[in-house]
């Protein structure tokens, strides 16, 4: 309460996010409140409290809830779970009910004592703020005035999975069928990611894409339907998802499956890689007006010891992608005989029949969400 009352009192905003590789802290306020600010953000994180823990797992069961009540957004976490299975980035951010009621407070104290060190955390910031003052800030509270500065540490890459072809049908009571395919894809550090960018942004990333085009304003077969790619450390993911009717769901894989064999056997019109180029760039210079992206562009970058380039550098790399580097893309990573194929629906049937329009050979497994 009296965090809030704090933050409140400033006319801020704080909050935290986890992902599969980092967690962040983070908070907007006046430059005048920097100090006091600081303080208490660094404090909650590096001298936690731990109260309530009990009362924090209701709210975390809550969350796991609404999420499982969201297939749209559960079926990424399904393709990633069944991609990477048996690989750390399979497990669920969220994590199960079980899990959450079952944890410790000692495990959580442990947790975060061997985690949450000053070789491990990252400061970044956006806005009206020095960087002497802010190094001032991070050696006084979370150094203890050592000297030393937080920054990135060198973290151990867990082994990959080999690509694998399989299918998983999550069985569920739901109005439509959500249908994800998928595989591996590049890592944050590959020099191919902006050609990837321009890949997903033709296919599926952006209202102009052909599968936007194609399933949804030429044939209306669905409301929802994307390309996408997430990078990490040591590898990442591409895919595409579509959520509509039962009926819909074999014409919809067939479209998908169409347009992803045409930029594989025929690449990308001049005219598709012009229009997808500037609206990569129009995102990344429109992306840095506000200090929430910039801070969290400049921590996630450093956590995770990517290469921090300059908007001109980005807007430079972006403009050098051929369209032979996008085909040469979708050859390797689009495959669709090759692409791990997941679904939440109430009858396995349909989602059988998408497969085989889909192509190649999977095991199918079924389970009920």
């Amino acid at each position: 309460m009296e965090i809030a009352q704090i933050f409140d009192s400033f006319g801020g905003e704080l909050n935290a996010a986890t992902a599969r590789e980092y967690t962040v802290v983070h908070a907007r306020f006046l430059d005048e409140h920097l100090d006091e600010a600081f303080e208490v953000m660094a404090d909650m994180v590096v001298h936690p409290a731990f109260n309530d823990i009990d009362l924090e797992r209701e709210v975390v069961v809550e969350e796991i809830a609404m999420y499982e009540d969201s297939p749209g957004e559960l079926i990424t976490d399904y393709l990633t779970q069944v991609l990477f299975e048996g690989h750390p980035l399979g497990k669920s951010v969220l994590g199960t009910t079980e899990i959450i009621g079952a944890v410790t407070p000692q495990q959580i104290k442990a947790y975060h004592s061997g985690h949450y060190t000053l070789p491990n955390m990252v400061v970044a910031s956006a806005g009206n703020v020095e960087q002497e003052r802010l190094v001032e800030l991070a050696t006084k509270h979370l150094a203890g005035g050592s000297g030393s500065v937080p920054m990135a540490a060198t973290m151990p890459a867990a082994p990959v999975p080999d690509k694998a072809e399989s299918a998983c049908f999550y069985q569920k009571d739901t109005q439509q069928y959500h249908v994800c395919f998928g595989g591996l894809g590049l890592s944050r550090h590959s020099e191919r990611r902006f050609a990837l960018s321009i890949l997903d942004s033709i296919l599926g990333g952006s209202a102009s894409s052909r599968l936007f085009q194609e399933v949804r304003d030429k044939r209306g077969l669905a409301y929802s339907v994307y390309s996408f790619d997430s990078l990490y450390s040591d590898t990442g993911l591409v895919g595409v998802y579509f959520g509509c009717r039962g009926d819909s769901v074999d014409e919809v894989t067939g479209v998908v499956t169409e347009q992803i064999e045409s930029i594989i056997s025929d690449g990308v019109s001049d005219n598709e890689l012009t229009r997808a180029r500037e609206s990569a760039k129009g995102r990344v210079v429109l992306g840095m007006e506000t200090t929430h992206n910039r801070m969290s562009r400049l921590g996630k970058l450093t956590v995770t010891e990517s290469e921090i380039l300059s908007i001109d550098e980005i807007i430079e790399r972006i403009s050098a992608v051929t369209a032979e580097e996008v085909q040469a893309l979708a050859q390797e990573y689009y495959r669709p005989d090759e692409l791990v194929a997941v679904a939440i629906g109430p009858d396995v049937k349909v989602f059988e029949k998408a497969l085989g329009t889909l192509g190649g050979k999977r095991e199918l497994e079924v389970k009920v969400s």
